[in-house]
């Protein structure tokens, strides 16, 4: 008898253990190594671009970030396919939002990462090493800071984790769980309303979204258009989404205007600090040099402005940074590498830099030698790649992801290290054209690079002083040190 029960109990786990989702038996069998896991529960054939779709989630996460008490939450949520021509592949990137038993928005700190209800699952199907938008932010949010008070320590930039995403219990693949740019995160002013329903338009968020005209997206013109949609021109009104009018859309023409060739340089000069953030402009311009991040004047670039009754000088937020790092839009590798005056057609960079307004390639070259031997330095940048393609291997992730989407749109390597040597290399080489063009320079004596200023004694080989910073290829008298730009 006793044996006979012992059969039952044997048969009844192994049918129990067929019949356990790829999910739950990941789940089963997380340790520290692990990434967290994501569970998407929902009609999966039902979830489109435009409508929200009603499901579940549930986040398994080993170090308990989410909640110290438990390893797993669920919340009740709902899904949207994100993106445009990333829309089109099958390793889809999804838009979360959470809500409550009255179908309320549910704000969760999932991660730690901060209280919000609006959540990104991306795929990041087109980058060959699938990590670059995170790197390229991770980056970005150490040198980038809101010049005003928010609640989230003046964060310029979405934080996100690695995850393993499952759909309905199935295998689905490595993405990255993030936080979205928005109102709350730049700590814009929300719209007020009297009691008689008028609305008074303050905090402003516009997302540059087209490449079809480019007058358009340089801030530098625009064509007559309705004000009553969501869309304009090339841009996508963000916040105040919901009141698309003149009133949200009259401070970008104002702004255009100001850019445009209408503005005198006087008008210009005298003025633009009242429209920009100047640190903003000079950090936005050398972190996409560094990193070439090569899809993101204006288009995949946020604009915001914190209370337009007040003043309308904007900030500048990156988004959507996969072509970068020597990657194509498209998962191609992209063997160009960034120049200094790649903005000289941008507004209000056109002016800035082409005439350099009170300093402004200065401020440049400056920012470049305050970080190209720690942020940007290729010692620096290696070790966070590696990092992640550490995290990749030792919870099996990519091993996961290889098998599940190798050459589904783009070609992947049984080992991320393999593809991150070509990252690494192009990365070095882009550092160093960019060390020459910004005047850093290697010197024969002491074998290193060093940045030349005007308290140097510079001269010519034949003895000529020179007192700009930024110098041409060719031998030249440091400090009585010959030094060499190559």
């Amino acid at each position: 008898m006793r044996k006979l029960i012992l059969l039952v109990l044997v048969l009844y786990s192994t049918v129990t253990l067929a019949q356990e989702s790829q999910y739950e038996e990941m789940k089963r069998t997380m340790n520290e190594n692990s990434l967290p896991l994501v569970n998407m529960t929902v009609d999966i054939t039902t979830v489109n671009s435009t409508d929200f779709t009603a499901g579940e989630i549930e986040i398994a996460d080993y170090l308990r970030r989410t909640d110290p008490d438990t390893e797993t939450v669920r919340y009740r949520c709902k899904y949207r396919i994100r993106g445009g021509m990333a829309s089109r592949f099958d390793k889809k990137s999804f838009a979360v939002k959470l809500y409550d038993e009255y179908d309320e928005d549910l704000d969760a700190n999932i991660f730690g990462i901060r209280e919000e209800n609006s959540w990104i699952l991306d795929a990041m199907a087109v980058d060959r090493i699938r990590m670059r938008n995170r790197v390229c932010f991770d980056v970005w949010n150490e040198m980038s800071h809101t010049p005003y008070d928010t609640k989230h320590e003046r964060r310029n930039g979405t934080k996100g984790v690695f995850v393993e995403l499952f759909i309905n219990g199935q295998y689905h693949g490595l993405y990255c769980m993030t936080d979205k740019i928005d109102r709350k995160l730049l700590g814009l002013k929300k719209v007020k309303a009297d009691g008689d329903g008028k609305v008074m338009i303050r905090g402003l968020l516009y997302k540059g979204e087209q490449w079809n005209d480019f007058t358009d997206i340089w801030l530098r013109s625009y064509s007559e258009a309705d004000t009553s949609k969501d869309t304009w021109n090339a841009w996508e009104l963000q916040y105040p989404d919901e009141y698309p009018s003149t009133d949200t859309w009259q401070p970008i023409m104002d702004l255009i205007d100001f850019c445009s060739s209408s503005t005198s340089d006087e008008e210009f000069i005298q003025d633009y600090q009242n429209y920009f953030y100047v640190e903003n402009l000079a950090d936005y311009a050398v972190f996409t040099m560094a990193l070439n991040v090569g899809d993101n004047a204006y288009k995949n670039t946020f604009l915001s402005t914190v209370d337009i009754t007040k003043g309308h000088r904007y900030l500048l937020t990156p988004w959507d940074m996969d072509q970068s790092l020597g990657g194509l839009y498209n998962g191609d590798y992209n063997y160009t590498f960034a120049s200094i005056n790649q903005y000289n057609n941008i507004a209000p960079y056109n002016r800035l830099v082409v005439q350099d307004i009170n300093g402004f390639k200065d401020l440049e070259a400056d920012k470049w030698a305050s970080y190209y031997t720690t942020l940007f330095s290729c010692e620096n940048l290696c070790r966070r790649l590696d990092k992640y393609a550490g995290l990749f291997a030792v919870s099996g992730a990519w091993e996961r992801e290889y098998e599940k989407w190798n050459g589904n749109p783009v070609p992947l390597k049984e080992s991320v290290a393999d593809e991150l040597e070509y990252v690494k290399e192009w990365y070095r080489e882009n550092y160093e054209n960019l060390c020459a063009q910004f005047g850093i320079v290697i010197t024969g004596i002491m074998n290193q690079e060093q940045r030349l200023s005007p308290s140097h004694g510079i001269y010519t080989i034949e003895g000529s002083r020179i007192k700009r910073k930024t110098l041409h290829k060719g031998v030249y008298i440091v400090d009585g040190k010959k030094v060499v730009i190559k």
